[in-house]
Parts: C-alpha cells; sequence; structure tokens
C-alpha cells in the first residue's frame, strides 16, 4: 500500500468502511431471536441473491443461439464423445485383428470366454 496515491488509500477505506458497516448490520439482523415476530421468517432478504437466482431461471428464455455458442457446445460436448468412440473403436479393432491373426495366444487375452 505504500505506492498509493492518496485518493486510491481513501477510496479503499471508504470501501472497508462500507463493507463494516453491512457486514455488522447483517449480522444483527441474521442473529436476531425475535426475528420470527415480525412475520419474516428466519431468513433475510438479499436483493443480489434474488437477482442472480432469476437470472438463472430464466437464461434459457433469453438465450440467443450463435455461432459461437454452437462451436463452444461441439466443442465441449460432442465432439470429445466422438473422439472417446472413435479411439474406443480403433483400440477394440486394433486387438481383434490381433486376435484373428494368432498374435495373442488365448492363455494372454483379456477377456475368456471360459
Amino acid at each position: 500500500m505504500g505506492d498509493m496515491s492518496k485518493a486510491e488509500k481513501d477510496f479503499l477505506l471508504r470501501k472497508h468502511e462500507q463493507t463494516m458497516k453491512l457486514r455488522a448490520e447483517y449480522l444483527k439482523n441474521s442473529t436476531n431471536p425475535f426475528r420470527h415476530a415480525t412475520g419474516e421468517g428466519g431468513t433475510i432478504f438479499d436483493a443480489g441473491l434474488a437477482r442472480y437466482q432469476a437470472m438463472r431461471v430464466s437464461n434459457f428464455e433469453h438465450f440467443k443461439p450463435t455461432g459461437h455458442a454452437f462451436r463452444v457446445g461441439m466443442g465441449v460436448v460432442v465432439l470429445p464423445i466422438i473422439l472417446y468412440a472413435w479411439a474406443m473403436k480403433k483400440e477394440r479393432d486394433g486387438r481383434e485383428q490381433q486376435y484373428r491373426n494368432g498374435e495373442v495366444a488365448y492363455k494372454d487375452r483379456l477377456f475368456k470366454f471360459i
């Protein structure tokens, strides 16, 4: 903090004081044993949390499909599934070819019928 200007220090101090005030008010309200008598129940209404939850619920209603969203969906969901299926098929086909060519003895196979 030594290389900060006086304005920056004052801003940080004001911000810290405001945070401490809000914290004290929250603790006072959340630990009030008589809160149920006011009809509010035991929880404190947080406008920011309510906005966040509403945004999460209505996200699909406001979603606009774009090329970027399509590419992200393909890259995160579809492409890994396709690559994994391709790798598994290639590995199994290679193992089956070794079995059919007689390169692997029956006793050395990982999966046997007996």
